[in-house]
């Protein structure tokens, strides 16, 4: 998970638990040393959970989840539009990789509760998972959302990220400061940057290879894992990340794949479709600053990535 490796002088921040993950904020402003870290905390968590209310497919009171349950056109409000429509874009951008019709997938496989919630509880048999429903099935015009019969939705794959650059955006728009929101192994950033950028220490694990990077203001830096949402059974080992095709998690071509960009939302879309690409993933990324770790540790840097 990436994290902030030194905090600039003048900043300060602010950490909490939230969806299965670690939440961090880091206020800097070159204006003063009083700290804004519990103001910018207030706004994240009110942007958290609004996002939770929207989309969480773990809420039976969630707006999502109502929404699938319709079987019909819905109006939905403003922000689950929003959501809806950047997941279908990242599916869209990367031909089905980023696919949010898994839901179904996740729940047999397992994965039917907050992360935090499946730790330590007793592994359901296995669950045969087929393929899941084509993206292109959901239908969203304006504010009018249409889920077929059966079809569950999961925005896991760009909600957080999403929910980080909104975040970011709207504590830099009403504190007037620079804000680093993390959300887990999202990150971005809004408004000023402290001298030289944002230090930002890249690794998954204490016994992952690190690399430290520098992000400008208004950048942002996804990772996506296989290995640190896991669960299952011996011999059964399972991680999160769905193959749209096979309705199973994606083959462990690459440990993580960490990509930088103008928006937290693209940088995940990148990672997420990379390991779900395997082999492919080079050729996905192109030019994009990426960082991408084998199975055995070894690390593969593109696009301009920092040795």
């Amino acid at each position: 998970m990436p994290l902030v490796e030194t905090l600039p002088v003048g900043a300060d921040t602010a950490q909490w638990n939230v969806w299965g993950t670690v939440a961090r904020v880091v206020v800097f402003s070159r204006a003063a040393a009083a700290s804004a870290a519990g103001e910018a905390a207030a706004i994240v968590r009110a942007e958290l959970a609004a996002v939770d209310e929207a989309c969480s497919r773990f809420r039976e009171d969630s707006e999502l989840r109502a929404a699938c349950r319709a079987g019909r056109p819905v109006v939905v409000t403003p922000l689950l539009a929003a959501l809806v429509g950047a997941a279908l874009t990242a599916a869209r951008e990367t031909a089905g990789d980023v696919d949010p019709t898994v839901g179904g997938a996740l729940c047999g496989l397992g994965y039917d509760r907050d992360f935090a919630a499946l730790t330590g509880r007793p592994v359901a048999p296995a669950v045969r998972v087929f393929p899941t429903p084509d993206w292109r099935s959901v239908r969203l015009r304006g504010r009018e959302l249409t889920v077929p019969d059966g079809v569950l939705l999961d925005l896991g794959a760009t909600a957080k990220a999403f929910a980080a650059d909104r975040a970011a955006a709207r504590v830099a728009r009403e504190l007037g400061v620079g804000v680093l929101v993390a959300l887990g192994g999202d990150i971005a950033t809004a408004g000023p940057a402290p001298d030289g950028g944002w230090r930002v220490l890249v690794r998954d694990g204490p016994e992952d290879p690190s690399c430290a990077v520098r992000l400008p203001a208004g950048a942002a830096l996804a990772t996506s894992s296989t290995v640190s949402r896991t669960w299952g059974r011996p011999g059964e080992l399972l991680h999160h990340i769905v193959d749209p095709r096979t309705g199973r998690p994606a083959t462990r071509v690459w440990r993580t794949v960490s990509v930088a960009a103008t928006s937290c939302l693209r940088a995940n879309t990148l990672t997420t479709a990379a390991i779900v690409r395997g082999h492919g993933a080079p050729a996905l990324l192109g030019r994009a600053p990426s960082r991408l770790v084998t199975p055995s540790l070894e690390v593969l840097r593109r696009g301009g990535w920092p040795s």
